[in-house]
């Protein structure tokens, strides 16, 4: 007797590695477990195949609620034909208005649909799919945005992160002797400003205290040449690069982290259990990069400084207290790893097969 088809699970995301990454490591999850895993992706998320493996991608069109409704009504049509031909178990959003194509298709055909949640304020396109949503999974327990009933079909899962990442929740916080070791990530957005202000506020530490730090530094291109020389004319120690390909190893290093509080950045910090000082992009009216510095910050993990308050002077006489006081970013480690949830990927992937289980019986 044949063994039936395992079932197939579609992964609706797209846009930015925010939305993408997390998606990346639940299909690895969910193989794992025996299931078939498929994803529905725009344009922009066809450039992150590679984190997909195999994988079959179904590209679509995608665009806002507004000026963009044309495209995103083809990208829901579309979705439709894929659902309809594919026939999955379920649909899994990870927000974004690229994932609202494949969730809505999945809703109008009465496929369950869970949606995740990444950041910790609700995105328009999940606010916009929580009504007809099977269940919302979210990262961070004080997620914003939801109304009574969305939060009693929620549930706190984390924000799934690759293996590479996950791993280093097993590594312990790096003694801090010699060198205080930083890494500085500016994303995709704003990176300037920490080339600006960095090397400005190192500079105006004692030489003793400029010779202990190691910068690792992500700089934008136009950058790097002015970068490199305000560290060599203060006589400190630096790397920089434009892109950093192997994250995991320099957060293993690091003592401090200092950048931007994108979801998947904060995530890996408190997976890892890294201090940092976050700079929230404040592009977004709803403010969720802040949101999710706090979500940090709060329990004394990270600490949250506004792009108008970050200044030579103010990040100066952080680094002062560090340097001083080791022992402040010492606990702020230990807070921080206290916020994460290494496991995310494996609490959503249970999540699902919960539901599959449940809808089969």
């Amino acid at each position: 007797m044949n063994n039936p088809t395992p079932p197939l699970i579609i992964l609706s995301a797209g846009g930015t590695g925010g939305h993408i990454m997390p998606a990346q490591a639940l299909s690895a999850d969910l193989i794992a477990r025996g299931f078939r895993v498929e994803v529905i992706t725009d344009s922009r998320g066809m450039k992150f195949t590679k984190g997909f493996g195999d994988l079959t991608l179904h590209e679509v069109s995608a665009g806002t609620f507004g000026r963009g409704a044309p495209k995103l009504i083809l990208g829901i049509l579309q979705s439709l034909a894929i659902i309809l031909k594919t026939r999955p178990a379920a649909v899994i959003g990870f927000g974004g208005y690229p994932s609202f194509p494949g969730m809505i298709a999945g809703q109008i055909l009465l496929k369950p649909t869970i949606l995740h949640e990444s950041n910790a304020v609700l995105g328009k396109a999940n606010k916009a799919l929580c009504i007809l949503a099977t269940k919302i999974a979210l990262s961070w327990e004080n997620s914003r945005g939801l109304s009574d009933k969305e939060r009693a079909k929620s549930i706190v899962t984390g924000n799934p992160i690759r293996e590479d990442i996950a791993r280093l929740a097993r590594i312990e916080y790096p003694s801090i002797t010699d060198k205080l070791n930083i890494l500085v990530m500016g994303g995709s957005q704003g990176a300037s400003i920490f080339s600006q202000v960095i090397p400005a506020a190192l500079a105006k530490l004692s030489p003793e205290n400029r010779a202990k730090l190691n910068i690792t530094q992500q700089c934008r291109a136009e950058d790097i040449a002015d970068t490199t020389k305000a560290y060599e004319d203060a006589g400190i120690t630096a790397t920089l690069m434009t892109f950093i390909d192997d994250v995991a190893t320099e957060i293993t290093n690091c003592h401090l982290f200092i950048g931007r509080s994108g979801a998947s950045t904060v995530t890996e910090m408190t997976t890892a259990g890294r201090p940092a000082i976050y700079v929230p992009l404040g592009v977004h009216k709803d403010n969720q990069q802040k949101v999710n510095a706090d979500a940090v910050a709060d329990h004394g993990g990270a600490w949250t400084v506004m792009q108008n308050d970050f200044t030579p002077e103010s990040l100066h006489a952080q680094i002062e207290t560090f340097l001083a006081n080791p022992s402040t970013l010492e606990s702020a480690a230990q807070k921080a790893k206290a916020c994460a949830k290494p496991d995310a990927a494996a609490k959503l992937s249970a999540l699902i097969e919960g539901i599959i289980e449940q809808r089969a019986n």
